[in-house]
């Protein structure tokens, strides 16, 4: 008996998060044919929150966003409280379980075909093509182990990547902070401190010894988290301390989720031959804030442009590209927020400083500028340079905190 002929793609995705169905959109509407597969019951614990130049630069529309942030409080850990409010705007909130499926509907429009399974292993055929090997349902409910052939393979699986550690050297060495985050459903009385349109970020050793914890809004329901690399640190009982300060305890709790978070980007995304990474399997996560959705897009889009010119070309060179073009924008961007997150994160002394830097006005505007249009600002010197003295007189201790 003849075997049936295995199915080939120009490119299989792995992850069908904002990096992979962006990447797979993308390449489908190049006309490549894209099979983009992804895990069952996958959403990743996320605020939600995406700047304005996503929406613009992604063709994203105001009827996904779940609800609209118009400012963000700071907390320090001696409970003082700065409002940051922003002029003119909104960040956009979005619920991860809706958002991503909307991204990967999306990709399917473009002509992209999903299929549900568990990546498993990259093997070669007698040609040495890529061959992924994925579980998944069969038709009595076991699993079963499928194969299809890939020219190139986009790999958007995740922090702790299975493709990444497999083909990607030092992919295995990647530094995480763990997240964890509940979805309550919002507060109708207002006892509670939330509010429908702020963002809380809360630094306190309490609630993370080096990172922060969060409560942000998304319409009827909020996201309320916290992030830490600290072994042995309760993640769930920091969230349950928060929720009782904040009078949020009674609320229905409607899901719960745990993942790691990447601490900066691997400085190989590709296997120089036919794979490479995005999104969080890329590392692409930025320090200090923990904002990746806009930063997995973007880096799905340039692994999906890499392999576009490699398909056209042959020449696996082409796939460096896609972490040559995101760090040449975004690198100084990661590289400053990780400097700020080394150092001001390290205790509650310094975490009163920072919360105290926000209150300033130039902190505050250059701030949501280069939030909102993801890049650093350089139009306003003098502003750069009063931060630049006021920051110096924190760091010293010159200033009052």
């Amino acid at each position: 008996m003849t075997p049936a002929p295995q199915e080939t793609y120009d490119v299989v995705v792995v992850g069908g998060g904002p990096a992979g169905a962006t990447a797979a959109e993308h390449l489908a509407k190049a006309g490549r044919s894209v099979l983009l597969l992804d895990r069952a019951g996958r959403i990743k614990p996320c605020g939600g929150a995406i700047p304005p130049r996503l929406m613009r630069d992604f063709d994203v529309p105001d009827s996904v966003l779940v609800a609209h942030a118009t400012s963000a409080r700071m907390i320090a850990p001696s409970a003082r409280q700065v409002d940051m409010p922003i002029e003119g705007g909104f960040v956009g909130m979005v619920d991860r379980e809706t958002f991503d499926e909307w991204l990967r509907e999306r990709a399917a429009r473009a002509g992209a075909e999903r299929r549900t399974g568990l990546f498993e292993r990259i093997e070669r055929d007698a040609d040495g093509v890529a061959m992924v090997c994925y579980r998944r349902l069969d038709a009595a409910g076991g699993e079963e182990l499928s194969r299809v052939r890939a020219r190139s393979v986009v790999g958007a699986d995740g922090a702790r990547s299975q493709l990444a550690r497999q083909t990607i050297k030092g992919a295995e060495r990647m530094p995480c902070v763990f997240a964890y985050h509940e979805i309550i459903r919002s507060p109708a009385n207002l006892e509670a401190d939330f509010d429908a349109r702020r963002c809380d970020v809360f630094y306190q050793g309490r609630l993370s010894p080096d990172f922060y914890a969060w409560i942000f809004p998304h319409g009827e329901t909020a996201s309320i988290g916290v992030g830490s690399a600290r072994k042995g640190f309760s993640l769930r009982g920091a969230v349950k301390a928060l929720r009782a300060s904040t009078s949020l305890q009674d609320c229905e709790t409607l899901r719960t989720e745990g993942a790691p978070i990447p601490l900066k980007p691997l400085k190989r995304w590709d296997n120089g031959r036919d794979i490479v990474l995005a999104g969080d399997a890329a590392g692409v996560v930025a320090p200090a804030s923990g904002e990746g959705i806009y930063y997995a897009m973007t880096g799905g889009r340039h692994a999906a442009d890499a392999v576009e010119v490699f398909l056209k070309t042959g020449s696996p060179r082409a796939l460096a590209n896609a972490r040559r073009t995101f760090m040449r924008t975004h690198g100084t961007v990661f590289w400053v927020l990780g400097i700020m997150q080394h150092f001001w994160y390290r205790s509650d002394k310094r975490r009163e400083r920072f919360v105290t830097m926000c209150a300033d006005p130039d902190v505050q505007r250059l701030t949501w500028q280069a939030y909102m249009n993801k890049e650093l600002v350089r139009a306003d010197p003098l502003a750069h340079a009063r931060i630049f003295f006021k920051d110096m007189g924190h760091l010293l201790g010159l200033s009052s905190p």
